[in-house]
């Protein structure tokens, strides 16, 4: 008897789960594996912060704390939902990529029939996607490179840097209006990070990002360099200290820079400058700050909320403007 349709999106369901990490690496490359779940940022809405949003490698089962709508049962939901489309069409999309034959064309009765131990091997689709990885990264950094020679300095008066309050240091500016932000991995460009003038953020699509970071001064073996997230609260941390930042972009990538660094410099003092994100669960900006201090032994600082100032303050940045916003209010 032939399956229904809903049996095939089941039966997809369950044959993703043996390649479920190596799916994840594809479908949210920011991510990593903690355990027994895929941690990452929520690309289908704006999510700076890993932490709140997993995946369970066992299962498929996903959710995301900071949005009680968005939770499902399975690889092929989750796909969905990242996609914004049918789970009818997720679950094709999966089934074509990992070769299975569970969805036939029409009239294609010789195709092969999905049989459990037909599918491609693990260690054949990992080296696939690992090679498909690195073919994206490299695509990426010479599109990044092009964006950067071609772009002029940025404008002090840009939108984001005014709501910031920050200096624009060397960043450029690319003819649409939008900030570049450079990530640099063993001395070479493989990213930007684009910032429009509403402070909409974006990488390069299948750019490097993990154990890359954007600089801010001159790293010197022996000498305190601050390790944070964002570009902006590392431009506070530099504005402030004149001491060298380099900033990882995200939560999850702190322990990778800090880890890079250490190993490239003698003798480094790293501080680790965390942010704190009081109201989501778990923290995550605290607690990666914590497990990347503990990774190499390094000084942990968080921002010291004055009693009156808001929950919705999570970094330096916010500091740092908070404490203007009340001088100029006196």
């Amino acid at each position: 008897m032939a399956k229904s349709t809903v049996q095939k999106i089941q039966q997809v369901a369950a044959v993703a789960l043996n390649s479920a990490e190596i799916l994840l690496a594809e479908w949210l490359p920011d991510g990593q594996r903690q355990g027994s779940e895929w941690v990452a940022c929520n690309t289908a809405r704006a999510d700076a912060y890993p932490g709140s949003f997993g995946v369970s490698l066992a299962t498929g089962k996903w959710n995301d704390f900071a949005d009680q709508d968005a939770h499902g049962g399975d690889l092929v939901s989750l796909l969905s939902y990242l996609n914004g489309c049918r789970q009818l069409e997720a679950a094709m999309q999966i089934d074509q990529q990992l070769g299975l034959g569970i969805f036939q064309r029409s009239g294609a009765s010789k195709a092969p029939v999905f049989k459990p131990g037909a599918t491609p091997g693990k260690a054949e689709l990992r080296q696939k996607a690992e090679a498909q990885r690195l073919a994206a990264q490299q695509s990426a950094a010479k599109a990044a490179q092009r964006l950067w020679h071609t772009a002029g300095p940025a404008d002090p008066a840009h939108p984001y840097l005014v709501e910031k309050g920050i200096a624009p240091y060397h960043l450029r500016q690319s003819a649409q209006g939008q900030l570049l932000v450079p990530l640099y991995a063993e001395g070479q460009l493989v990213n930007v990070q684009c910032i429009d003038q509403q402070g909409q953020k974006r990488f390069l699509k299948g750019g490097r990002v993990q154990g890359a970071y954007a600089p801010l001064g001159k790293v010197r073996a022996g000498q305190q360099l601050f390790i944070c997230e964002g570009w902006a609260t590392g431009a506070t941390l530099h504005g402030y200290t004149r001491e060298p930042v380099a900033c990882a972009m995200n939560a999850g990538n702190l322990a990778a820079v800090a880890e890079i660094l250490k190993e490239r410099y003698d003798s480094l003092d790293i501080v680790i400058a965390g942010d704190d994100d009081r109201l989501t669960p778990g923290n995550p900006g605290r607690t990666a700050a914590n497990a990347a201090a503990l990774a190499v032994g390094a000084l942990v600082v968080f921002p010291i909320w004055p009693q009156d100032a808001p929950t919705t303050l999570s970094d330096f940045n916010d500091l740092a403007r908070w404490y203007r916003q009340q001088r100029n209010a006196t």
